[in-house]
C-alpha cells in the first residue's frame, strides 16, 4: 500500500478544532463537511488539494477534541495520509478506525518541505521526499492496521469478516 502525492505543510499542536471548526459539526454530508478542513489554519486548503496530497506536520497532530470528524474530513477531502512527528494519542485511533494512513517520523516531519511530492510505502514504512531525493524510515503499520485502512476503516474491516 503507497501514498504518492504533493505535501500541505504545517507545525506543531494542529489542534481538531483547527480541523474541522466546531460550527461546522452539525453538518450531516461528510463531503460538504470536507468541504472545510482546514480553513481555521489554510483558507485555500479545499482548493489546492488534490486527491493523493499529504498532510506533513509536526508535533502532536490531531490535538484537542476527540471528534472523529477531523481524520474524516481530510480523508473525504482527498488526503491519502499525514505524516507527522507525533500524533495525539486519540486523533490516530480515530484515524486508523475511519481508514486515514498516518505516519509518525520525526526527521521527515522536520525536513520535508511545503509542495514537495513525497511517496510512502507502508508495508516497509519508507518515506521518499521525491523532491529532495532524501529518504526517511517510518514505523510500517502492522499488517491487521493495513487490513483496516484498506477496507475504509474498522467498520468495514469488520463487516468484510
Amino acid at each position: 500500500m503507497k501514498a504518492n502525492g504533493t505535501v500541505h505543510k504545517y507545525g506543531d499542536n494542529v489542534d481538531t478544532d483547527v480541523i474541522i471548526p466546531a460550527r461546522y459539526l452539525a453538518i450531516q454530508d461528510r463531503n460538504e463537511l470536507a468541504e472545510h478542513a482546514m480553513e481555521d489554519i489554510d483558507r485555500d486548503f479545499v482548493r489546492n488539494l488534490k486527491k493523493g496530497d499529504l498532510v506533513v506536520a509536526g508535533k502532536n497532530f490531531g490535538c484537542g477534541s476527540s471528534r472523529e470528524h477531523a481524520p474524516l474530513v481530510l480523508k473525504v477531502s482527498g488526503v491519502s495520509c499525514v505524516i507527522a512527528e507525533t500524533f495525539a494519542r486519540i486523533f490516530f485511533r480515530n484515524a486508523i478506525n475511519i481508514g486515514l494512513p498516518i505516519i509518525e517520523c520525526p526527521q521527515a516531519a522536520a525536513a520535508i518541505k511545503n509542495g514537495d511530492q513525497v511517496e510512502v510505502d507502508f508495508d516497509s514504512g519508507e518515506i521518499k521526499d521525491l523532491t529532495s531525493g532524501e529518504t526517511f524510515q517510518g514505523a510500517p503499520f502492522p499488517e491487521f492496521m493495513q487490513k483496516i485502512i484498506v477496507n475504509g476503516g474498522l467498520i468495514n474491516y469488520i463487516n468484510n469478516q
